[in-house]
């Protein structure tokens, strides 16, 4: 699930995968699937 607005369009498409750092981001756990919210700025890589 990613969430574009115009005024912030991203990068980082669906599907593919990113490097970030350890501490990075927030995980939530939503209908019993894993998630994890990050700003793009915490992006390291797209591979």
């Amino acid at each position: 699930m990613v969430l574009v607005t115009k005024k912030n369009p991203i990068t980082v498409k669906v599907g593919e995968t990113v490097l970030y750092g350890k501490y990075s981001g927030t995980e939530l756990k939503l209908e019993g699937k894993d998630y994890l919210i990050m700003r793009e700025s915490d992006v390291l890589a797209i591979i």
